[in-house]
């Protein structure tokens, strides 16, 4: 019966692969949602009732060691839409502020745009945070006030280098949260739009694009960033109080909603056998934002689950994500997966599908999940991933090994990096994640040759340019993965 089922799988996969019948592809991206909480992901020690999403795992595949290539937004999304880690470009720690330069190089070869090679139509609905500028109309740019915010940006404003530059044929939405009030759609400030609005406006033309596309012989691929639960922290009015657990509880249940009626609007018209949906966050939970320590002591509610950290960290609460996958006929439904991805690879797994080409010199750190979609047994060659914090500190994982560059969290929890120092911990940390993923213990001192094989590893990702097979590249700027001396001279190198 297995072989059966297997078989026809493949057939619908052949099937989905013809000229006008590639599959519609979907990322939704949450802003800031923890793994711990999505109920399904974490039943004893999440108390947020997600039921839309709770559903969606039970015919999809969930990948319960999926990581996004960074701690923090901005890096993340980059390595999402370029296949390429956010550390070889120039942001080597922290996010990027609204009228910065764009951090993805106009001949950088994104998603979007590969897409658009076979024949796809594309469009970015929400949160970019990517790098753009505001100008009027002599072309000069509108300046920051103190606090980094854009001075002024009104109605009418022209965005030169936004979405529509890097692939997008169409997009609607705002730069970052202290933007959101300017609503941007192609090139244009079209709207000022109150915070509180602004999740269900996402799902409002996310739906409207799927109905549009309903009848259209071009397959479309939508990037669906919310933004939410990221701060500002504002549940609709129907939305307060539901949870009994506060306003960040509300915001989760909100946005299960919201990604609820993109999933219904697929099944209503008619996409939904011929189209992947791939649901997954930027980075872990921002702990401040959720507070997270009222949330697990009045509540039981750990936004991490049983992971250490939160955003920022480089422990896997920082970076550890929900990563979640239909495909009807082709994905088995309500299965897991316990292999070692990152978003990274999700270029090189459209590219498979869709019979894309990725030059030699693109998605220089995207391997191809397509073989574990059809088969959860299936054999990878994605042995490595390449985490990073906010403040730019580096961590390689390895099959069970896990090796931070750094003595504390490399992020916003305690102990922070300078703390860990004052109290003499290890500029080193080592993990057996097999056995202790909550990063309990440190084994550097015990395995001193995984230590020095892991590093001189990391080192040769970065002098090559690439973690995949292929010519070295270049990265942007010098990659400094130790930060201090004390680091290099402990890792052995």
């Amino acid at each position: 019966m297995k072989i059966l089922k297997f078989a026809v799988a493949l057939v619908l996969f052949a099937s989905c692969t013809t000229a006008q019948q590639k599959p519609n592809i979907v990322y939704i991206i949450c802003d800031d949602l923890g793994y711990g909480d999505i109920h399904a992901l974490n039943p004893e020690k999440g108390k947020i009732l997600t039921p839309e999403v709770d559903a969606f795992v039970k015919q999809s595949m969930t990948f319960t060691d999926a990581h996004s290539a960074s701690a923090v937004c901005t890096p993340s999304r980059y390595a999402l839409l370029t296949g390429r880690y956010n550390w070889r470009s120039r942001l080597q720690h922290g996010v990027l502020e609204g009228g910065d330069a764009p951090l993805i190089a106009e001949n950088l070869l994104t998603v979007p745009k590969m897409l658009k090679t076979v024949g796809y139509k594309t469009a970015a609905i929400g949160k970019w945070h990517l790098g753009f500028d505001y100008v009027d109309e002599n072309g000069e740019s509108y300046k920051k006030d103190e606090d980094k915010k854009i001075i002024g940006a009104p109605v009418g404003a022209t965005v030169p280098n936004g979405p529509i530059t890097r692939g997008f044929d169409t997009y609607i939405g705002f730069h970052h949260s202290r933007e959101m009030q300017t609503v941007i759609k192609d090139d244009k400030v079209i709207d000022k739009m109150p915070p509180i609005q602004m999740l269900q406006f996402l799902g409002d033309h996310a739906t409207k694009y799927i109905a549009k596309e309903a009848d259209s012989e071009e397959p479309f691929f939508m990037y669906l960033a919310l933004n939410a639960p990221h701060s500002p922290v504002v549940p609709s009015k129907e939305w307060q109080g539901k949870s009994g657990m506060g306003a960040y509880a509300d915001f989760v249940m909100e946005t299960d909603y919201v990604v609820g009626r993109v999933l219904k609007a697929l099944k209503e018209n008619g996409l939904e056998d011929n189209t992947i949906v791939f649901f997954t966050s930027d980075n872990g939970c921002s702990a401040p934002v959720a507070k997270a320590g009222k949330l697990e002591k009045e509540f039981g509610h750990y936004p991490s689950a049983n992971f250490r950290g939160y955003k920022s960290d480089i422990w896997e609460g920082g970076h550890r994500i929900p990563f979640i996958v239909k495909w009807p006929g082709v994905i088995e439904a309500g299965s897991e997966n316990d292999k070692l991805i990152c978003q990274t690879s999700l270029m090189a797994t459209c590219a498979e599908i869709t019979g894309a080409q990725v030059p030699e010199n693109a998605g220089v750190d995207s391997y191809s999940i397509l073989s574990m979609l059809k088969d959860k047994n299936a054999e990878t060659n994605h042995k490595l991933v390449v985490h990073h914090s906010i403040n730019g500190k580096f961590s390689i994982r390895s099959k069970k090994w896990k090796l931070e560059l750094t003595p504390g969290s490399g992020g916003w929890s305690n102990p922070k990096d300078k703390k860990a120092r004052e109290l003499n911990l290890p500029e080193i940390q080592l993990y057996d994640m097999e056995t202790d993923q909550s990063e309990t213990t440190n084994v550097y001192d015990k395995h001193p040759e995984i230590v020095k094989e892991l590093t001189k590893e990391l080192v040769k990702i970065v002098e090559q340019g690439r973690t995949t097979n292929g010519p070295s590249q270049e990265n942007d700027v010098v990659v400094d993965i130790f930060k201090t001396s004390n680091v290099k001279a402990s890792a052995g190198h």
